[in-house]
């Protein structure tokens, strides 16, 4: 009978468990995830007493993954992925390079073999998208610029996996594990890249389609749970079909399903719809990543643990800061970076239990990498809160700042050919987001010069492609608003969606220009009481502009039809 009734038990005790430790957690003032990892050590064949079913747990999990990646598409348009692929692509690139090379580096010093090494230093390369996710959206970042930027290299680190979980078992053999004797490397690798091809080209040419009609054809009738039901279905149908028609992994495709149904003006619906699905199973997803642990490993292997989680923690976020402030982006961007990609997750997992199989890896190999994920994934929060004093830090050393932020780059400074003229009375628009896209289309067809401050450098050159002034940077730094020429605007129009920094922003505008008028966005009223104290602009809330609109256009609407009494 409890064979039979497996599946209801693991479900149970892992939300059972994951709520008390979870609630433990908070008050202890940790995250709740820390919460999440100690209930699935506890119910895992590592410790003493009730075992659930691991394989059951890590099934429950990959679906968890797929509707968080299912989420994250609804968020992200292709445009956001190709206004960040310059940063993205070679940033990610570079950074698997170095992480793989320090740990095939540790590897060889341990005295593990060369194909050994490479899954060890390849499995400790790649980030976990569910984590950084997490991270984000308690932090509101998510739709802001560096959150982008962060979203769309963890996409290429997942994209570079799936072809390395192709190519590794042609690669075995040569490397000295068991490899497939009729498994060749170049045409397994073709293969593979057109598979990919594919599934994108189909995603990109009928998904776009397909699958916002479907949406709305679901809502015509009116039946929220079938509505809910689609939104599901989507997201894990398209997640399994693209692993069994195109060999992509469950989390691309759900990422994909996401972003073509994004195109659909119902992506909002389908959001809230699936999101106290997606908070479910991501607990899942923590809880069967804690009871794959042994935390004898700890006892045992100290040192090497310890080595572990420095490369996870410091040297791959050191070389993701390096490279990032190389490709001359501002200072938060490379420590948004950096943090989110001190951990390992998901892909480690399947590469090292991919290197077991093959026997490339040791069991040890296994159990550090494990130990390496859950200390990094618990610590990872700490890693963001500690990027705050890090940038206050290295921004009250201006000359070390400037030094790091490479101020030679053409895109910092407005070119000398743009007119003065057009840079009094001006207004300063930080942002070229959707909502800043629309500001600066409205300021266009009145005739109103203004200045883009964007920290998305391709945006930029797009701008100043069509003639539009826009400097490249962070606007909560005073030189990238001096080349604004703030001192000769009229008005600063904040319209990114990352409040974290606006304060800073209008602090330095008042100070460079006493009399400028601050025009911000939030998206709640505790935020915008907030802001409107402490600024003393004006303030505009999402929702309350949102109805605000509408009732205008009920009342004209009336008055048009309802004759006057």
């Amino acid at each position: 009978m409890h064979h039979e009734l497996s599946l209801i038990t693991t479900i149970a005790a892992a939300l059972g468990l994951g709520l008390l430790f979870g609630m433990l957690a908070i008050r202890l003032k940790l995250p709740a995830l820390v919460g999440y990892l100690a209930a699935g050590v506890c119910i895992g064949p590592a410790t003493p007493g009730f075992v659930a079913d691991v394989a059951l747990a890590s099934q429950l999990a990959e679906i968890g993954v797929m509707l968080l990646m299912f989420g994250v598409g609804l968020h992200f348009s292709l445009g956001d992925l190709l206004d960040v692929k310059k940063i993205a692509l070679p940033g990610a690139l570079l950074q698997i390079t170095v992480a793989t090379v320090m740990g095939m580096g540790l590897a060889h010093w341990w005295g593990w073999g060369l194909g050994a090494g490479l899954v060890f230093g390849l499995a400790l390369s790649v980030a976990s998208t569910v984590v950084l996710l997490r991270a984000l959206e308690a932090r509101g970042v998510l739709d802001s610029m560096n959150g982008r930027i962060a979203v769309g290299w963890l996409v290429v680190e997942d994209l570079v996996m799936v072809l390395v979980l192709v190519m590794l078992p042609a690669l075995a053999g040569p490397l000295g594990g068991k490899g497939d004797a009729g498994t060749e490397l170049w045409p397994a690798l073709g293969k593979t890249l057109l598979q990919v091809g594919a599934f994108i080209a189909f995603m990109l040419i009928v998904g776009r389609k397909i699958f916002p009609w479907f949406l709305w054809r679901v809502a015509k009738t009116n039946s929220r749970e079938l509505f809910t039901l689609s939104v599901i279905a989507a997201a894990v149908g398209i997640a399994y079909g693209s692993s069994a028609l195109f060999g992509v992994s469950f989390a691309l495709g759900a990422f994909f399903a996401g972003m073509v149904l994004r195109e659909s003006e119902l992506s909002h619906r389908a959001a809230e719809e699936s999101l106290p699905l997606r908070d479910a199973f991501s607990v899942l997803f923590f809880v069967s990543v804690g009871m794959l642990f042994d935390p004898m490993v700890l006892v045992e292997y100290p040192l090497q643990v310890l080595a572990v989680v420095a490369i996870i923690l410091f040297g791959k976020s050191a070389a993701a800061f390096a490279l990032v402030l190389a490709l001359r982006y501002p200072i938060n961007t490379a420590i948004t970076v950096s943090a989110s990609l001190a951990q390992i997750g998901e892909f480690s997992f399947i590469l090292v239990a991919l290197g077991m199989q093959l026997e490339l890896l040791p069991a040890l190999g296994q159990n550090l990498i494990l130990a390496g994920a859950i200390i990094s994934i618990a610590v990872n929060p700490l890693m963001f809160t500690l990027g705050t004093p890090l940038e206050k830090w290295l921004r009250s050393r201006p000359d070390l700042a400037r030094r790091l932020e490479r101020p030679a780059d053409p895109l910092a400074e407005l070119p000398m050919e743009t007119a003065r003229e057009k840079l009094s009375g001006q207004v300063v628009l930080v942002g070229f987001g959707r909502v800043g896209r629309r500001i600066a289309d409205d300021l266009v067809a009145r005739g109103v010069h203004f200045v883009v401050a964007e920290q998305n450098r391709e945006i930029v050159e797009q701008l100043r492609a069509r003639g539009i002034p826009a400097v490249a940077g962070d606007a909560a730094e005073p030189a990238v608003l001096i080349q604004a020429h703030i001192t000769h605007a009229a008005l600063l129009v904040i319209a990114t969606a990352d409040t974290f920094h606006v304060r800073r922003m209008v602090e330095i505008a008042r100070m460079l220009n006493p009399s400028i008028e601050a025009v911000v966005r939030t998206h709640n009223e505790s935020e915008a009481a907030l802001l409107r104290e402490d600024t003393g602009g004006k303030v505009f809330v999402g929702e309350q502009e949102l109805a605000a609109s509408m009732s205008r256009h009920v009342l004209e609407t009336l008055a048009e039809r309802v004759p006057a009494h």
